[in-house]
């Protein structure tokens, strides 16, 4: 549902200087007064993003936040503040309410995040809960989706798939890793893994107009994928759900080569850095082909599949 809607606002609604990006990354850029300013919202949703009856409140104030600054990390920004919004179920609400902060806060803390305001209301529903963030572009410029180039590596940070064994609550956003990078490494394009490699590189590609060649033996997959894959017990390997599963929230980035293979030499992030593959010329205008390259050298086309909401 949310690529044709994303499709239809933007063929719909006129395009505007004030907001130049438009609809088409991860986050917003506004021209205000001359001063260029990122802006992101994203709202989780009992049942859909979290299980009450499951998950701490203080996990679930925390992501709300993180996926947030995580959009803010795929643009290489500096977060500033954030506004949060909170629809709570009427029974319980304000001891809900603080332990939702309880968690949100010290991650604020962390990354400077000023927690400027909100809204709070209640009603016979389930939790939702929505943050809008602020952050500033840096002197290097926002990395954007389109930049990537047929020839550019493309790399990963961190290891992905199994993100639902708690990696979708406990993650790191890789915003000082991403403000790094921008400062000391050529990036052409980035996005954050929130709905999984495959899909969120389609993305790419599509903002870029390239295709991309995946080296599927040089991702880099979690532990847990596997331990995921096990759990299941349904044939999934523990690749398709690095490949697929989202929720990782780590970076894809694409950048010239040499300045790729030198970082991956150094490892100069905590987190790790992999190759996995690179840009190639798309199929034709305005469409662009994923292909998987295995271990022996073999190739076939790599679906792309991740979360719709």
């Amino acid at each position: 549902m949310e690529l044709e809607f994303l499709r239809w606002l933007g063929e719909r609604l006129p395009a505007d200087v004030r907001a130049p990006l438009g609809l088409r990354d991860d986050a917003a850029i506004l021209e205000l007064s001359g001063q260029r300013v990122v802006t992101t919202v994203d709202m989780l949703t009992e049942g859909v993003d979290f299980l009450l009856s499951q998950d701490d409140p203080e996990r679930i104030g925390r992501k709300a936040l993180a996926v947030n600054l995580s959009d803010l990390a795929a643009m290489a920004a500096r977060p500033l503040a954030a506004l949060v919004a909170l629809t709570l179920p009427r029974e319980g609400a304000l001891s809900l309410a603080k332990r939702l902060y309880e968690g949100l806060a010290p991650l604020a803390e962390e990354f400077g995040v000023a927690l400027a305001g909100g809204d709070t209301n209640t009603w016979d529903g389930p939790l939702a809960i929505s943050v809008t963030l602020f952050g500033e572009v840096t002197e290097r410029g926002p990395l954007l989706r389109s930049g990537a180039r047929p020839g550019d590596v493309l790399l990963v940070t961190g290891q992905l798939g199994g993100s639902r064994l708690g990696h979708q609550f406990d993650f790191t956003p890789r915003v000082r890793e991403a403000l790094w990078l921008a400062e000391h490494a050529e990036l052409h394009a980035g996005i954050d893994l929130s709905d999984g490699l495959s899909l969120d590189l389609w993305r790419v590609c599509q903002a870029s107009g390239v295709g991309a060649m995946v080296d599927t033996s040089r991702i880099p997959v979690a532990d847990d994928a596997a331990r995921w894959a096990a759990q299941l017990a349904d044939g999934s390997t523990a690749l398709e759900h690095a490949l697929a599963d989202g929720e990782d929230f780590e970076l894809l980035l694409a950048m010239p080569r040499e300045a790729a293979a030198e970082l991956v030499k150094e490892q100069p992030l905590a987190c790790g850095l992999s190759i996995i593959g690179e840009c190639v010329a798309g199929e034709g205008a305005g469409k662009s082909r994923l292909w998987r390259r295995e271990a022996d050298g073999s190739r076939s086309p790599l679906v792309p599949r991740g979360y719709e909401h």
